[in-house]
């Protein structure tokens, strides 16, 4: 069992990993007022309209924060062996889920524009759901049996 959260939980650095440094560099580049390169059109569209921020914070950087979160956590379980850390973490991928979700159908429904950073920062967060998920009920089966 312990063995399991410990894969899972390195499955978890390594996605929030890259989901920060894919919302990390979209945060910098906002902030030097640049626009990333992108191989398929809209990325402009979406990095400038309106829904890029809240309350004036780039949704770009709230990203970041959420996935240094989960990584730090990530580090905190492994070197601590606290399952509190990775639990925390798990029950903050519902999160990151859904406003991805909500993001996702703006850039459809709302923006009628894709970027290609933020489908990737979608992926990872499904990814980390899913993870943290499994996470979740393998620790509850765990005090189960």
């Amino acid at each position: 069992m312990i063995r399991h959260l410990k894969i899972a939980a390195i499955i978890f650095l390594t996605i929030s990993a890259l989901g920060f440094l894919d919302a990390a560099y979209l945060a910098i580049d906002h902030y030097r007022g640049n626009i990333p390169p992108c191989t398929i059109q809209g990325c402009e569209i979406v990095l400038t309209s309106a829904q890029s921020k809240i309350a004036g914070v780039p949704v770009a950087l709230l990203g970041a924060l959420y996935y240094f979160t989960l990584f730090v956590l990530s580090i905190a379980y492994l070197d601590k062996k606290n399952e509190t850390f990775i639990k925390i973490a798990s029950k903050l991928t519902p999160l990151g889920f859904v406003a991805s979700l909500y993001f996702v159908y703006l850039q459809f429904f709302t923006i009628k524009a894709i970027c290609q950073y933020c489908m990737g920062s979608a992926t990872t967060s499904t990814l980390l759901f899913i993870t943290g998920m499994y996470i979740i009920v393998k620790m509850r089966h765990k005090y189960r049996t």
